[in-house]
């Protein structure tokens, strides 16, 4: 099957276009903006043949079979519904949803298509994430029950030039961002989150026009599993500070994970194993174990696959939605992955109202089709 793409959002989606030149069963056939300047740059810069400024008439051309939804994280679940309704395949950007209406609406669009609906998280295509999670699988870190995650990266003039960063990313106090941190986590630990406890540490930094940002500088949310385990998640997007961007650990029974911190070069990514560290105080390199875990098309991948976008990440995700949907690969990064590293972060709203209190986090797989309901 070959697939012919649709792309909306077209500077977010030049990462996903150079991803796309990679493979050679797919074409981009159809370029959507609402940004004339931005779309026709971009489609001259990719040889894109047809481009529109409306997203409906685009899904209606029917020129495309598959639409990467690249857009402000407001639109995804709107957008990827419409697309859905049109029985056009669908790769989204993260998170998947930004309230609990968005959540029911994508249910009810995923459950009446026959088509694919894969939301594309890329932090775990990063090498060290996806290696974690093979040995996790294999058991080495025994039975896992806590992982912390944190999404340290200072927004303040990105916000600016990006107006709806300013209110869908700083202007909610709340987790706005959480699948980079909840992605791979999940992966790791097969575990759904149950309930969420969220709080801030205040106001410190004021905008250009003077007023507090409606979010809090740093927040920390501690979630609950399905199976007990404990799950600690900050976000920080103000904060004057080098970024970290994303940072993890992982701790089992037998063993735990620490990743880098990008403090220096010699801060590597680090694990320790029952039967496998020579002893109790002794850490080895995460990628020791990259040639026993980490799968050999990572480890040889090319230098252009490592330029196509967050060191290769945005490649691997693009290529399993393309396997997915010519039925090479089961789907993994699905709508319940997409809601469950969704959703917590849409409750982490409430706990902060709530000075901290645990908030539930609905599943929708319980979820009753077109009750509108929040399970």
């Amino acid at each position: 099957m070959r697939l012919s793409f649709g792309v909306v959002g077209a500077r977010r989606g030049r990462v996903y276009m150079n991803c796309l030149r990679l493979l050679p069963e797919c074409e981009v056939v159809a370029l959507c903006d609402i940004d004339p300047d931005c779309l026709a740059e971009t489609g001259e810069r990719f040889e894109v043949p047809h481009r529109f400024r409306d997203y409906e008439q685009m899904l209606d051309s029917g020129l495309l079979n598959a639409v990467v939804v690249s857009t402000p994280q407001f639109l995804h679940a709107p957008q990827a519904i419409a697309a859905l309704r049109r029985g056009i395949h669908v790769l989204s950007e993260v998170p998947g949803v930004v309230d609990l209406a968005q959540c029911c609406q994508l249910v009810d669009a995923v459950r009446a298509s026959k088509s694919v609906y894969m939301m594309g998280e890329n932090a775990c295509y990063m090498p060290p994430n996806l290696l974690v999670r093979r040995m996790a699988e294999a058991g080495l870190f025994g039975e896992v029950y806590f992982a912390e995650a944190e999404y340290t990266h200072e927004l303040k003039a990105r916000s600016e030039r990006t107006p709806w960063r300013l209110h869908w990313q700083v202007g909610i106090n709340a987790i706005t961002y959480p699948t980079h941190q909840l992605g791979p986590v999940v992966q790791w630990m097969k575990q759904r989150i149950t309930s969420v406890a969220c709080q801030g540490s205040g106001h410190h930094y004021r905008d250009p026009r003077g007023e507090w940002y409606a979010q809090e500088d740093c927040l920390l949310m501690l979630c609950k599993t399905d199976r007990g385990g404990l799950v600690k998640i900050r976000q920080d997007l103000l904060s004057d500070r080098p970024h970290i961007t994303v940072a993890y650990s992982l701790q089992g029974t037998d063993g735990c994970y620490e990743s880098s911190r990008r403090r220096a070069e010699s801060d590597v990514a680090h694990v320790w194993l029952r039967g496998r560290s020579p002893d109790a105080d002794t850490w080895l390199p995460l990628m020791d174990f990259a040639a026993e875990f980490l799968p050999e098309s990572f480890r040889q991948a090319s230098a252009e696959v490592a330029r196509a976008g967050h060191g290769g990440s945005d490649y691997w995700v693009t290529r399993e939605f393309v396997e997915v949907v010519r039925g090479e690969r089961p789907l993994e990064m699905d709508l319940h992955f997409a809601l469950d590293t969704s959703a917590p972060g849409v409750m982490s709203q409430q706990s902060l109202a709530l000075n901290g209190a645990p908030v539930r986090v609905p599943d929708f797989r319980a979820y009753v089709s077109g009750s509108g309901m929040v399970p």
